[in-house]
Formats: C-alpha cells, structure tokens, sequence
C-alpha cells in the first residue's frame, strides 16, 4: 500500500508544486488560502481516481503490486486519504470568513468569470458540498464496522455515481491556466480513467470477463463452523495455482465473497472452498445451499504461490484456524506434481487438535513428504505459537522466508517479533482479506 500511494502522492504533489513555482512570486494570506485550496482538493480527487480505476480488479497489476489482495487494500487507503483530505479541503474552504476577518476582503485574488462558465462554476460548487457530505457519511458507514456487510454493499456500489458528481466538482473548479500545465494533463488522465471505471462499475462490468457459473457438486461439514463446497465450473474456468483465492456468489442478494481454493487444480473445472462461520451469511451456510445449485465464481486471484518461494531461504508455512486452507491446497498440488517436494516447517495453529478434522488431513497429506516437517500447536493445551518459539528453532541458521495465513493479530505478532529477534527474516508473506 505505502510503495503504491506514497510516490503517488508525491507525484501529484510535485506537480501542484510545479505550477506553483511557475506562477506569481508574490505570497499573501489569501494566495496561501487559495493554494491550500487547490492542494486539498487535488490530492484529494487524485486519490480517488486511483481508488475508483483499482476498483476494476485489474488482474495484469497483480504481479507488480503482490496480488488482487494488495490491490484491494491499496483502493481502501487510496479513499480513506481521499475522504481526509475532502475534509481538509471542506475546512479550508469554510474558514474565507475568518481570514476575510482577520486580512480583509480578498481583494483581486478571485478569478472572474461569465456566461456558461460562471452558471457552470457555480453548479459544480452546489454539487461538491452536497457530494462531500454524501462522502462522509460513507466513510463513517464503512469505519462502523457492525454495520452489516449485505447493507454496506449496496451503500458502496453508490460510490462511483458520488465519484462523478466529484470528478464534475473538479473539472469545472480547477484554474483554467492548470489545463495548459502538466498538472492539467495528469488530472485529465485521472479524471477520465476514474470516469471510465464509475461507468464501467455502475454497468455491473467489473470483473465480468473472469466471471464463470457452475454448479455445486458436494456439501459437506467437516467441523460445526466449517463447511466444505465443491463446485463443478466446466471448462470455461481456467485453472488456478494452489493458494489463490476466488469471488464467489451463491447468493445475489448477499453478493460475492472471497473465499481461498482449497484444492489443487485437476484440470477438470472443479474447485473446492473451505468456509468458516464468519459472519451472517455464512453461518449454516451448508443450511443455505444446496447441490445442483448455480453458483458463479470470479478469478482466480491472488499471488500467495508456493512456486514464487525463495528457494534459498529457509521456508516456514504458519497457518491459523481456516487460514490452513492454501496449504491444503499446496500438498495436493506437490503430491500431484512429479518435481521433488520443498524442504519446510509447516505450523499449524488450532484451538482443539482433538475435535479439528483439519489436523489430520495435514498428517495424512504431510505423510509421504519427509522435507515438510508439520508441527500442531493446540492452544487448548497451552500449546501457542510464538516468534520465540520460531526463533529457537535450531534448525533455522540461514535466511527465514514466512508465508502465513490466519487470524491477523497473530500475524503481526509473530511478524514483529521476528524482525525483533535473532531469526535473519528474509520475506513474511500474507494475504489481506480485509478488503472492507
């Protein structure tokens, strides 16, 4: 997210800065105003402009930025910036009346104008602070995390139509002299992608063309809060890498949801999730379903690859709870393929080794594979994984590459300390799913 944003940032900044410099020398409390204006409201259109054209899911950034997850959480920052410094700029703009107290009328700093562009000007004035407030609420709405997700959707799918009552806000309250400075073309280019991607959004296009519908071959319930779908997509689906992850709608009210593969690819169109009871819609949800039902499935997704591993670093696979599901699906695919398997520390974390069916399908599968050495921590017996604990590891005398899935405060405790400790962390890879 930062090597995305940050540079972005400075780009556009650098750029506001640029026609800056260019300009008038002359400072006075009303030019720092009006530039303070101009800075907020800049930063804060260019950075919804990338929000809205990562929101198009583009599969060929996946590579550069580490996956549709990054991807995902590059767009959620990108606005969240954005709506701050909105507010930056909805504050700037309510305090002319204190500066005019302070300093006096503005005297000739305001650009005068007539006609069809005065009309124009002073429609996208009405239309941005109607759009602002629109902008904070939904901020506040996605921030309150208890507000349900099935409501939320919908709320979000509204964001591209506010995105172009903003983006027409901008257009017509930007200084005339920025549209002959590279500044002018830069925000041209954002405004007419984060255009482009607001209609194909509003069209119902996003993702469309990864977009395959298949049916559900297989329930099953292997623990009370976990159930196991298989569904059959044909051969339009094609093919995955164990690990990724894909969008899937059983329910076009509730939408769609991402949920890991976790089987390895057969070639034969099927695919198989494991789904933990997280929230509404996929509590019982094996009650909710049933097979021989249409499901559509969008992807694959995703860069958390067994193939993309260091092979000159230590491997150490750690998986939390239903986070075990891309390692199920990396020993099926290493059992299925004839290279020689990878040499790893596989750690599983569950909270009853004894009632966890998902234990002893990773013995059964770790079985035949003498490099993968599978170590269970069972917090029901104390058993809790620690980076200590890895760091200890006598094993461990070169370079550590970490790949985890599971719960995202483990994550960042064992990440903290290992780049505290000892143990020489080349790499810790995870996936972030919290895409809202």
């Amino acid at each position: 997210m930062i090597r995305i944003i940050l540079p972005f940032m400075f780009v556009v900044s650098g750029l506001w800065a640029w026609n800056l410099a260019a300009g008038p020398g002359a400072a006075s409390p009303w030019s720092v105003y009006d530039q303070s204006l101009l800075l907020s409201g800049w930063l804060a259109i260019a950075l919804m402009s990338l929000a809205m054209m990562l929101a198009l899911r583009p599969a060929w950034l996946e590579r550069p930025l580490g996956g549709l997850d990054q991807i995902y959480h590059t767009h959620k920052w990108a606005g969240i910036l954005a709506v701050v410094f909105a507010a930056a700029h909805w504050l700037i703009e309510m305090g002319d009346d204190v500066i005019e107290s302070i300093f006096g009328e503005a005297g000739g700093h305001e650009q005068h104008y007539s006609g069809f562009i005065d009309t124009m000007r002073d429609a996208a004035e009405e239309v941005g602070e109607f759009a602002i407030y629109l902008l904070f609420a939904m901020l506040l709405i996605t921030l309150w995390r208890k507000f349900p997700y099935k409501y939320w959707r919908y709320l979000h799918r509204a964001m591209p139509a506010l995105y172009l009552l903003l983006a027409f806000h901008a257009a017509w309250l930007t200084p005339l002299q920025w549209w002959q400075q590279p500044v002018g073309v830069l925000m041209a280019i954002l405004l007419t992608g984060g255009s482009l991607a607001s209609v194909l959004s509003l069209t119902g296009r996003v993702g469309r063309r990864r977009q395959v519908q298949g049916s559900i071959t297989a329930i099953n319930t292997p623990a009370r809060d976990i159930t196991e779908v298989t569904c059959h997509l044909g051969s339009a689906w094609r093919g995955h890498r164990a690990g990724q992850f894909a969008l899937v709608t059983f329910n076009t009210t509730e939408g769609a949801h991402p949920f890991t593969i976790a089987s390895a690819d057969q070639e034969d169109g099927s695919v198989t999730f494991l789904i933990k009871s997280l929230g509404d819609f996929t509590r019982n949800l094996s009650h909710k379903i049933r097979v021989g039902q249409t499901v559509k499935v969008e992807g694959p997704y995703g860069r958390f690859d067994f193939n993309r591993r260091n092979r000159k670093s230590h491997q150490i696979w750690i998986a939390g709870g239903i986070g075990v599901t891309p390692f199920l699906a990396w020993l099926e695919a290493i059992d299925s393929n004839t290279a020689p398997s990878p040499e790893a520390d596989l750690h599983y974390c569950t909270r009853n080794a004894d009632q966890d069916p998902m234990v002893q399908r990773l013995r059964t599968l770790c079985r035949d594979f003498h490099g993968i050495n599978l170590q269970i921590h069972d917090s029901a017996r104390g058993e809790s994984l620690s980076a200590e604990k890895l760091a200890a590891d006598g094993r461990l005398s070169t370079k550590a590459e970490v790949w985890f899935c599971g719960p995202a405060g483990l994550g960042q405790a064992i990440k903290k300390g290992l780049r505290a400790g000892p143990l020489r962390l080349s790499r810790f890879h995870k996936e972030v799913f919290q895409f809202r």
